[in-house]
């Protein structure tokens, strides 16, 4: 209501009216014509339609979580077959408790981000355990009392499972609220996403705030994309700042908003970084630049075995239970400290010797290829080698669990998109 009125959500940094929504009416309008274009033309989304049938309230925000975890750095069209066979397998809370997490991890594999299945079940546990099967039902208390569960995705199942009133600011609404009111600061700083956060709860339709918190991010979506945005299609293109300057540039008297705050405002563009015409609206948001992904080399070997069978079997051991890729398993791999390119071979010898017990002649590696894999963060080069071994091995349990699996097993085991395309390394 503060922002409803023009009034400053921060009284130690008033804002220009043409950075706030501060008319009533428009509020409305914004609204009624978002919800309305929502309705004609929102996906088909597996999630939204449970959580549009769900009579079950447990069953209903449980739904919304997984898709909520899911959907976090992972596009949609990726999500949806992801979802389908989790909430096949696990439909409830009570289900997903009971599953081990290397069962979580097989189903999590290929989508990435893979703390994020951990942390999923590890709420599903503490609600099982903790709160009796039942899921919080406001955006305070999921996101104090389950893991894993940020404002984000707290606002996101308290709105669209249980009707609060309650905003969400994720990436897509960033952007359509940044060019509604010409936003140019870095919209990663943590004093503009604070104000993004006032202004989506002013906005949020008290009637209908599940629908209205995805139809905002289902405009980011489809219609005011990064590059490109459709603005001829938007339902509520009449209330955009940054539209509006494109189309009649400065029209006095109206004050232009680079001029409000003469260069202080914390919520303009920085004085050095002008408006640039041929951007358009895609001038906001603005954001900082990302670091370049650090580079890492890794050498990987593929041990071969005989199986009882006559069958080929590999080893494949489990990284630890956190950091990148916890719990995953992999072929054993050696990080690679990059002034040691030219020993490669003879240290990932070194490595297998240690662990196996056992004298591993580094000529006995045969090179494969080099594989490279682009995590967020990560431009990981694994340098691959094989080795086949004569008869059985015995491993230092000491180290990291172990086994054998053939070909069809590996597959079917919860290892990275990494290791299933150091798998298919041509040799």
């Amino acid at each position: 209501a503060a922002l409803l009125a023009g009034a400053p959500a921060f009284a130690h940094a008033p804002l220009p009216a043409r950075h706030l929504f501060s008319d009533p009416a428009e509020v409305e309008a914004l609204r009624r014509n978002l919800l309305s274009w929502y309705d004609r033309c929102k996906r088909d989304l597996p999630w939204r339609a449970l959580a549009a049938t769900e009579p079950d309230a447990d069953r209903r925000g449980y739904a919304v979580l997984v898709s909520e975890i899911m959907l976090q750095q992972t596009q949609v069209a990726t999500v949806i077959d992801y979802y389908n066979r989790w909430m096949q397998k696990w439909p409830t809370l009570q289900a997903l408790a009971q599953a081990s997490l290397e069962e979580v991890n097989e189903l999590w594999a290929g989508l990435g981000y893979y703390s994020r299945g951990k942390r999923l079940q590890e709420a599903a546990r503490k609600v099982v355990s903790e709160l009796a099967g039942r899921m919080p039902r406001t955006a305070e208390d999921l996101q104090k009392l389950l893991p894993g569960v940020g404002r984000y995705t707290a606002g996101a199942i308290a709105s669209i499972s249980y009707g609060q009133a309650t905003g969400v600011v994720d990436g897509n609404v960033i952007r359509v609220l940044c060019r509604l009111r010409c936003i140019g600061a870095d919209s990663s700083s943590l004093a503009v996403v604070d104000r993004l956060w006032d202004m989506a709860n002013v906005l949020v339709d008290r009637s209908r705030p599940g629908d209205f918190n995805q139809a905002l991010m289902e405009l980011g979506a489809t219609v005011c994309v990064p590059k490109g945005p459709l603005c001829g299609e938007c339902p509520i293109k009449q209330h955009c700042q940054a539209r509006c300057r494109k189309l009649f540039g400065n029209p006095p008297p109206v004050p232009d908003v680079e001029d409000c705050g003469v260069g202080d405002c914390p919520l303009c563009p920085p004085a050095t970084e002008p408006w640039d015409s041929s951007l358009g609206v895609t001038n906001f948001p603005r954001k900082a630049a990302k670091k370049p992904p650090r580079a890492m080399r890794t050498a990987t070997c593929v041990l071969e075995r005989r199986g009882c069978q006559g069958t080929p079997e590999y080893l494949i051991v489990q990284r630890p239970s956190s950091g990148l890729l916890a719990g995953l398993w992999e072929f054993p791999s050696l990080p690679l400290a990059q002034d040691l390119q030219e020993k490669e071979r003879e240290v990932l010898a070194d490595h297998l010797q240690a662990w196996m017990g056992r004298p591993v002649a580094a000529k006995g590696l045969r090179f494969i290829g080099e594989v490279i894999h682009i995590f967020s963060h990560i431009h990981q080069t694994y340098v691959v080698y094989s080795l086949p071994l004569d008869g059985d091995v015995t491993l230092d349990p000491a180290l990291s669990p172990y086994r054998w699996v053939t070909e069809d097993e590996f597959r079917a085991s919860a290892v990275s998109t990494a290791m299933k395309k150091v798998w298919g390394a041509p040799e």
